[in-house]
């Protein structure tokens, strides 16, 4: 094996893993369907969790704007409370700039 070939081959593998990338760049700013999302359109987040024992943990989730609350457990998952109204944001206080 000579110098010529192995640097085809390096430069091979950097064409190839220069693609790879590419597409994975394409993929997470365009979305493939059903597979990667826009990073930018998120509808589910996930709010709060709450271990409530060893088995159990409770889950708040918002979905389009309202609130689902889940528990979690061994057996399954059940929920607690649907489309719940999330919680109005407490206004914060704002001071007055000082003359």
């Amino acid at each position: 094996m000579d110098v010529i070939e192995i640097a085809r081959y390096f430069g091979a593998l950097t064409l190839v893993l220069g693609l790879v990338g590419l597409a994975w760049v394409a993929a997470r700013k365009y979305g493939l369907p059903g597979m990667v999302s826009p990073s930018g359109a998120r509808r589910l987040a996930v709010v709060e969790t709450l271990m409530l024992d060893a088995r159990h943990k409770l889950y708040l989730i918002r979905r389009d704007g309202t609130e689902h609350l889940i528990v979690l457990g061994p057996h399954g998952a059940a929920a607690i409370e649907a489309a719940a109204a999330p919680a109005p944001v407490a206004p914060t206080l704002q001071q007055e700039p000082a003359s």
